[in-house]
């Protein structure tokens, strides 16, 4: 009788007053309490109103039953004794029976009940770890700002990628069609840089055509200079020559014949002539020099 007053005296203040383990919604009332048997918050269910407690709770997939007698009141860290539970469901069900005999009929039902409940959610579990093929669900927060913001970048990187590509392809087909007006191609650097490394092999290649057409033509005219300059006489050019040196011989002769005082000057004065020239045009030119005597 001593220990139902304290009991009902005890639930009077829990369940009038402040509990701790206490949460209240709308519709019922639930207990926080880790060794209450169904969560609810009520008499029989409550751990702290019942001196003649027992419940079953799993740690690690390993069940384990905890009962707490008045005896043991009074060593509060002794107040819950632990009872491991075999893995196998008949022989935890048969430790419960033999354990659980004299108690209430709500005590023993709702031990087994939950035990039942424990054994599917271990079973459950131990399936899901076991398959391979298995990919757990999860539950993540999504922020719609985020979201929204990241939808807004990605249309504006598609867009301005499609910009891109639109000027590289004008690039290209300007380029390769040749028709450059005079407009600025290097507003985007990166685009301008690129399509000058592709083509730089294509335009050096023509210049250094151009390079080569003006190397021919200065070759070509220092080629006709030294023609002009070491053209070798021919036949007609050689007759002509030895023509007018006899012509100029006999010229000399009729001078010391006339002017036989003077003949030693005549020798000494010889004859001053300037080199054949011969050009292109095959005229010949002789000049020579000759001093008047008195």
């Amino acid at each position: 009788e001593c220990k139902m007053i304290q009991d009902d005296v005890v639930w009077k203040i829990i369940n009038n007053g402040h509990c701790a383990f206490k949460s209240k919604t709308v519709e019922q009332t639930f207990c926080r309490n880790e060794h209450n048997l169904t969560g609810m918050c009520n008499r029989h269910s409550c751990p702290l109103a019942n001196s003649r407690y027992a419940t079953v709770l799993e740690d690690k997939g390993q069940c384990y039953l905890y009962m707490k007698t008045i005896e043991r009141a009074h060593l509060p860290n002794q107040l819950w004794e632990k009872i491991k539970l075999p893995r196998n469901y008949q022989a935890a069900l048969e430790l419960l029976d033999e354990h659980l005999e004299f108690w209430g009929k709500f005590q023993r039902h709702k031990c087994k009940q939950r035990l039942t409940k424990l054994h599917q959610m271990i079973i459950r579990q131990r399936k899901l770890k076991i398959s391979d093929n298995h990919t757990q669900e999860q539950l993540v927060r999504i922020n719609k700002k985020y979201e929204k913001r990241e939808k807004n970048r990605e249309a504006s990187a598609l867009k301005a990628a499609q910009v891109e590509r639109a000027i590289e392809k004008e690039l290209i087909n300007r380029l390769n069609v040749g028709t450059f007006y005079k407009d600025i191609y290097n507003l985007d650097q990166k685009d301008f840089k690129e399509q000058l490394d592709k083509h730089e092999v294509a335009d050096r290649t023509q210049f250094e055509i151009d390079e080569e057409i003006e190397n021919e033509a200065l070759d070509g005219e220092e080629d006709d200079e030294l023609i002009g300059g070491d053209l070798e006489i021919g036949d007609d050019e050689r007759r002509m020559l030895e023509m007018a040196e006899q012509q100029d011989n006999s010229d000399l002769d009729d001078i010391e014949n006339l002017t036989g005082k003077f003949g030693d000057q005549a020798k000494k004065l010889g004859k001053k002539r300037k080199p054949v020239r011969i050009g292109l045009e095959d005229e010949l030119e002789l000049e020579y020099e000759r001093e008047d005597l008195q």
